[in-house]
Parts: C-alpha cells; sequence; structure tokens
C-alpha cells in the first residue's frame, strides 16, 4: 500500500484530535537546532526527533526503527512523518510502514515547503507557512 500524502493542517488536526497519532520529525539535529520544531504543546505532545539522515554525511540512519520505536510508535500507531519539504519524511514513511508500521503518513511540503521564486523556503507551502505552531529549539 502506498503511503499518503496529507497536508500539514490535516495531520495538526489528527494530532490534536487521536491519542494514537505521532508526529515523527526526520530531519537533522542541525535543522532542528537552527530552522526549528512544531510545537505540539496545544495537542499535549511533543515531537519525536529521529532522523532519517544523520549530518553532516547524509547517510541513512541505521539505528531509525529502533529509534522510531524508542519514541513510542508501536504497528497501531498513526504515524506522520515530517522533514524540511516532504521527500526525506517519504522515505522515511515507505521505511516504516515496511517494518509494520501500516498507519504511516507523510506530511506533504513538510516543515519549509518549496522554495518560492526568490529561493526562500517557508513562504508557500508546509507547516511554518500553514501559520501551525512551531518554536526555536
Amino acid at each position: 500500500m502506498p503511503v499518503e500524502d496529507i497536508s500539514a493542517k490535516d495531520s495538526y488536526e489528527a494530532l490534536s484530535s487521536d491519542p494514537d497519532a505521532m508526529l515523527v520529525d526526520v530531519r537533522t539535529d542541525a535543522e532542528w537546532n537552527f530552522v526549528g520544531i512544531p510545537d505540539l504543546a496545544e495537542a499535549g505532545k511533543q515531537p519525536a526527533l529521529v532522523p532519517w539522515q544523520l549530518y553532516p554525511s547524509m547517510q541513512v540512519n541505521g539505528a531509525f526503527l529502533e529509534g522510531l520505536r524508542r519514541a513510542g510508535a508501536t504497528p497501531l500507531s498513526k504515524i506522520y512523518f515530517l522533514c524540511r519539504s516532504g521527500a526525506r519524511s517519504l522515505a522515511a514513511a515507505q521505511a516504516a510502514q515496511a517494518a509494520g508500521f501500516p498507519h504511516s503518513y507523510n506530511v506533504a511540503d513538510g516543515f519549509e515547503g518549496p522554495v518560492d521564486a526568490e529561493g526562500h523556503r517557508g513562504t508557500q507551502a508546509g507547516w511554518k507557512a500553514s501559520g501551525l505552531p512551531w518554536r526555536q529549539r
């Protein structure tokens, strides 16, 4: 079954209303530290920070699935994967689904979305551009 893309707003609504839903931010520690992270305080949750790739080599994190389990993911969890623009999170969601997490979703456009005409992210689509809560780490 292919991984379903879901908008940032729809994922936030699911995270807010479903106690079994969790957000897994698969960006790197550098991105979390310098760009910010989703703020799920109003939903009574925290995002799970589990990198799909390791900075600076950007090799796939061999401990990704272990990190997912340590973050509390189970086969019953509805897991929303988020990255910068939706590409790494799709790969992570596909890997999770293949490893027995069937309710894996990709947050389309990610945290910052695509680049605009000036080459900037965060202005057109994604978590930030949708006006969803976020904070500096």
